[in-house]
């Protein structure tokens, strides 16, 4: 079992907001983890997070990935109510309730997903974002639930799927439960494989651990934006289990694309119509 990653890269990913001066609004400008510029928020914002200077893609929550890539007013949220539960009345630190109650708080969701029917400049589509907010993008029952939901709903509306992935891995709080849900999502996938169904997978930084022992890496078409960070258990993990020094760029998407495990690196700004070309070309 793998456990919640709160964070794969040392917080590298994540974008610093710069101490404001005299006179100066707080957390006007940020400092893009990219290239170390110093960005007018508003301006990466609206870019989708991403820097316009050396375009480094930031994390997106599930709620920014929806508005970007459905067409406005189209995305029909399903499965909202949703909570996790704490069967094992799980504590590491502090209780497993306790850090949900947490997320949900910091994040206003439920859950770490968002599931719903869309369409992608004009088709339609199934879609689910993972967000990174929620506890790391952690799947436990309550993703895995969602996601098996949004693949059963492709299935019989034999519409296309997109999956948005971004997690740190299986939920360690919820130990087994957390682990069957690889099985169902898969399960899901191969009967909607067997329907005739198209799945396009998107990875965003970070996909890792269980999301990418499952469903996230079964698309028929899988996407990755550009430097995303993609594996099973991470490169500092690796590196101190085989005790060898790891190729540069190890498990970043441009070097799963050479290997063979991703099809395409797709700029953020150009995903939406990738994924209706792609729909288009499949004819579905």
């Amino acid at each position: 079992m793998e456990p919640t990653l709160t964070d794969t890269r040392n917080d590298a990913a994540a974008v610093e907001t710069l101490p404001s001066k005299k006179g100066v609004p707080e957390g006007l400008w940020i400092r893009c983890p990219g290239c170390g510029e110093t960005i007018f928020r508003k301006s990466f914002e609206a870019n989708f997070k991403v820097c316009p200077k050396c375009r480094h893609h930031g994390r997106l929550s599930a709620r920014e990935r929806v508005e970007q890539l459905a067409d406005p007013g189209t995305f029909e949220l399903l499965n909202a109510d949703m909570a996790p539960a704490d069967p094992l009345h799980f504590t590491d630190l502090v209780p497993y309730r306790v850090r949900i109650s947490e997320s949900q708080r910091k994040t206003g969701q439920n859950d770490g997903v968002q599931t719903g029917s869309a369409f992608i400049k004009g088709r339609k589509v199934v879609l689910a974002c993972m967000d990174f907010t929620f506890m790391g993008g952690s799947m436990g029952s309550v993703i895995g639930e969602k996601v098996t939901r949004a693949i059963e709903l492709a299935t019989n509306r034999d519409w296309p799927l997109v999956v948005v992935s971004c997690s740190g891995g299986a939920r360690m709080q919820e130990s087994g439960f957390s682990l069957m849900q690889m099985a169902k999502t898969s399960a899901a996938l191969a009967r909607f494989d067997e329907a005739g169904g198209l799945f396009i997978s998107v990875l965003a930084d970070p996909t890792t651990g269980g999301v990418t022992a499952s469903f996230a890496m079964l698309g028929d078409v899988i996407l990755a934006e550009p430097r995303a960070l993609i594996g099973f258990a991470g490169p500092r993990v690796i590196a101190q289990t085989i005790r060898q020094e790891l190729p540069a760029g190890f498990q970043t998407s441009e070097f799963l694309r050479d290997a063979g495990f991703v099809d395409r690196i797709v700029d953020r700004a150009d995903l939406r119509s990738e994924i209706s070309r792609l729909i288009d070309y499949a004819g579905k």
